[in-house]
């Protein structure tokens, strides 16, 4: 399913703050890399880009440190809290390590035989090889790029530490396809807030009122997190949109089960009565699901469900007809969708026209 950016969920531009990092090369041996990708102390953010390697590049990567050839470097962030690393370019390289020492081929489920190779390792498995090629490959080295942000610390205040992560994240990212906001934003705020979007965005009735599958580029996550913020603390809202779910992201990090529950069960009742009343229609102007229209409309029901019950749920639609033809409302739906303006007008308009309702 498209969603309608208008610059909310997409590339929004801002000026970069100051912040400086230490960063420092470090030589691993690959039977190293692979023990610390066992043992937990390097992560691979569960929400990265999924592996995308074929058997036969993948091959060729591993031939190449039997051969002495020289490979890619590899970046990782050193996490405050943890002292673990964070991957943050290198997971193909790394999981084709892993899987070619287990000797599965993740994605196939096939062993892992190396080939589409025109040298003597075609054919073989890691247990296969011969004992002086597997202790080659053993003590082969790549090199990392260890980085830590320095000032301002990981740990500081909300609105200060959180968007210089996410901007060395983003500009050390190397893959070929660019990472969009959420997905970045599911690998450096990984935890219990990531994995409860992740959770919701699986449930059968957002999916319907979303359409489709989930989104491999994590859009209709970034949808649910915006609703989550915008309700909590759109009287903190400060362009660009991007910091703002930053800052959120990062605050709920560590989030309690109580909160949990709670942050579901908003979220769930919104979209159960959104989708009984007004159906998939709801976010749309068009064909596409239009994000500034979900934030106002979703905040809007939310809020006027937390008032108390509904007499008349049907007063729902009459309401929602009322704004897509309320000309201020379109305005700040369509242009300038992320300025402090246009987000708190359309959300204080749909508050008002939902809260009308006895």
């Amino acid at each position: 399913m498209r969603v309608e950016e208008n610059a909310d969920l997409g590339i929004e531009t801002s000026s970069p703050e100051e912040y400086s990092i230490s960063s420092y090369g470090a030589d691993y041996l690959v039977d190293g890399l692979v023990r610390r990708l066992r043992d937990k102390s390097i992560i691979i953010p569960k929400y990265q880009r999924r592996y995308v390697w074929k058997i036969d590049r993948a091959s060729r990567f591993v031939e190449s440190l039997l051969l002495n050839l020289p490979v890619p470097a590899i970046f990782m962030m050193r996490e405050e809290e943890t002292g673990k690393l964070l991957v943050i370019d290198g997971q193909q390289r790394l999981l084709t390590l892993q899987y070619y020492y287990e000797g599965i081929f993740k994605p196939d489920e096939r062993a892992f035989k190396l080939c589409g190779l025109r040298s003597r390792f075609e054919g073989r498995s890691r247990e296969s090889l011969d004992e002086r090629d597997r202790i080659a490959l053993d003590d082969s080295i790549i090199h990392a790029i260890i980085v830590k942000q320095e000032s301002p610390p990981a740990s500081a205040p909300a609105g200060v530490g959180p968007s210089a992560v996410y901007d060395i994240f983003e500009r050390l990212n190397t893959g070929g396809v660019q990472l969009f906001p959420q997905e970045i934003r599911s690998c450096i705020f990984h935890g219990k807030f990531i994995d409860l979007l992740d959770r919701l965005n699986k449930d059968a009735v957002w999916r319907r009122l979303f359409g489709g599958k989930p989104s491999s580029r994590l859009r209709d996550q970034e949808l649910i997190l915006r609703f989550l913020a915008l309700y909590h603390d759109a009287d903190r809202y400060a362009k660009p949109m991007k910091e703002f779910l930053n800052r959120f992201a990062e605050e709920h990090r560590k989030l309690r089960d109580d909160e949990a529950a709670r942050f579901a069960k908003l979220f769930e009742d919104m979209v159960r009565t959104i989708d009984s009343t007004l159906g998939a229609e709801a976010f749309r102007t068009k064909s596409t699901i239009n994000a500034a229209l979900f934030d106002a409309v979703a905040v809007g029901v939310a809020k006027r469900l937390a008032a108390g019950p509904v007499s008349d749920p049907t007063d729902f639609a009459v309401q929602l007809q009322a704004l897509k033809g309320n000309a201020e409302f379109v305005t700040f739906i369509e242009s300038g969708t992320t300025s402090e303006t246009s987000v708190a007008k359309r959300l204080a308009l749909a508050i008002e026209a939902f809260a009308s309702m006895p």
